[in-house]
């Protein structure tokens, strides 16, 4: 239990129309939950419609539990308690959450980072300028939460967190002293209203590339979907320290034509090569990370980044261009991004002295698994191995187009479950195989088709030659993976570890155990 606020207050707070068939009572709220399991006594239950389930089918049970108020859309009697019926009880729980917690993001800087690809990665980069420049700064990414020195895992298999976990990390936040935080934001979580009420103050974009057309339906409405962070710049509260509502664009990436056309008053650029206010020159890759010369208006600056890939330099920039807008020197930016070793399952090296190179990467659409195969090529002058597989009850076309990609690139292609869910495992890697065939892959040789995950990164690190380089894709930090409807404990990193101890004899960790095993 957090603390105690009236319903009353919140329901007064509230932004958007609601009526309710009684007074509001003078009655104290303790939480807010939209999970009937989770109600407790003297807790307000906003039910919600979507997914799988119909929040207003638990009403009766929140009740039972101890609810003492009701938000939701449908029209209802009930008995007992208030019931305030609104028509999005998604952006209703937002705001609600935030008049909880006393609107913490009003008394932060906020800087929003979204797109199909990087977002992680720009998010650490930025919380590392950040804490280089002495500013006290919070992180909330699909990875993690990061409140001072306590870090948070945030999930399994998690876009942005819930609008009442948001609001609850940032009022940690506040709470702990810290007057900036970096939120990684995601499409759904643009949508499904879980960042509404969160007052971003710079939003920065990655790309917006091939992903989540399942959920979105087209191209163009995923592209809609995220510039609604950009269109939210031109609501945010004035706030204590001033807000910059500043936007930052990938000039190099299809989205930024889109994202340049909405109204945005105060807007930077970067891109690689002389293209933006922020460019990139000279820029040298290894396996060791990357260099480049930053280029801006009155300033050039040496960049070392310990992430490999020229990709990264464009997450490099995007960080870059927010710190700017903060007014922190380019030398201090260079110091922190310096400062980041790496990114959990992102190009992260396994290594426990194979003759070759083993990397776990979270690659998981067209453009990232392009992106992570041409950095394996500057990695290493032998053979690229990859092993990979295509989520179901996601976007099907990104099936196709990632076997193609592999094939064309890479010199072994292992496809592999990922996620497959309620979906026939088989069927996704016909697809798949289909794919890579018609790209002119040859089965059993060129590529190869392995339904287990664990041995699939064995056949990955047993046809691996010295000089060589096996990347898994697909899964990088996650700790699960879906079959049907149950999450099974899985780690890449685990099991490329348990693959090459395999492999050279070693004690190391045992494989884990999926339902294809």
């Amino acid at each position: 239990m957090m603390h105690e606020v009236k319903l009353k207050q919140l329901i007064d707070d509230l932004p958007v129309s609601w009526t309710c068939k009684t007074d509001i009572p003078d009655i104290t709220i303790r939480s807010i939950q939209f999970d009937s399991r989770k109600v407790n006594r003297g807790d307000l239950f906003v039910a919600m419609s979507g997914g799988s389930s119909d929040g207003h089918n638990f009403i009766q049970a929140a009740i039972a539990n101890g609810a003492a108020a009701v938000v939701g859309t449908n029209e209802m009697q009930i008995n007992g308690v208030p019931y305030i019926k609104v028509a999005d009880s998604r952006r209703a729980l937002a705001y609600l959450a935030a008049s909880y917690f006393d609107h913490p993001a009003q008394k932060l800087t906020v800087i929003g980072v979204t797109g199909t690809d990087g977002k992680t990665t720009t998010s650490n980069l930025i919380y590392q300028i950040l804490k280089a420049a002495g500013i006290k700064a919070g992180m909330i990414s699909t990875v993690n939460a990061v409140i001072g020195d306590e870090e948070i895992d945030t999930g399994f298999h998690v876009t942005t967190p819930e609008a009442t976990d948001v609001q609850r990390y940032l009022a940690d936040m506040v709470k702990a002293g810290l007057t900036t935080v970096v939120l990684e934001t995601t499409s759904h979580g643009l949508v499904q209203h879980r960042v509404t009420g969160c007052e971003y103050d710079i939003a920065v974009v990655t790309n917006i590339t091939h992903e989540h057309l399942d959920y979105h339906g087209t191209y163009e409405s995923y592209q809609e979907a995220k510039g609604k962070m950009f269109e939210s710049l031109a609501y945010t509260l004035p706030k204590k320290n001033g807000n910059p509502r500043l936007a930052i664009l990938n000039q190099d990436d299809h989205s930024f034509e889109y994202l340049s056309s909405l109204a945005i008053q105060n807007k930077v650029t970067y891109g690689l090569e002389g293209v933006g206010d922020l460019t990139a020159v000279d820029i040298a890759s290894s396996s060791k990370g990357v260099d480049f010369l930053a280029r801006g208006k009155g300033f050039e600056q040496k960049i070392h980044c310990n992430l490999p890939g020229k990709y990264n330099v464009s997450n490099c920039l995007a960080a870059m261009s927010a710190a700017l807008g903060l007014g922190i020197d380019p030398q201090v930016i260079a110091q922190g991004i310096a400062a980041l070793k790496g990114v959990p399952g992102r190009m992260e090296v396994i290594d426990l002295g194979q003759p070759f190179d083993a990397i776990v990467d979270f690659a998981h659409t067209p453009n990232a698994l392009k992106r992570a195969i041409e950095t394996a090529r500057e990695m290493t002058k032998g053979c690229v191995i990859t092993v990979f597989g295509s989520a179901g009850l996601r976007d099907r076309q990104k099936r196709r187009m990632m076997a193609e990609v592999s094939v064309q690139m890479a010199n072994i292609t292992i496809l592999t479950a990922e996620d497959p869910r309620t979906e026939s495992l088989d069927a996704i890697l016909s697809q798949m195989a289909d794919a890579a065939e018609a790209a002119g892959g040859i089965e059993n040789k060129t590529f190869y088709r392995v339904p287990d995950r664990g041995n699939a990164i064995r056949l990955g690190v047993k046809l691996a030659k010295p000089g060589d380089l096996v990347i898994s894709c697909g899964k990088g930090h996650e700790q699960s993976m879906c079959f049907e409807t149950v999450e099974y404990p899985w780690d890449d990193r685990i099991a490329m570890r348990a693959a090459l101890a395999e492999l050279l004899h070693l004690d190391g960790p045992d494989m884990p155990v999926l339902p294809t095993s």
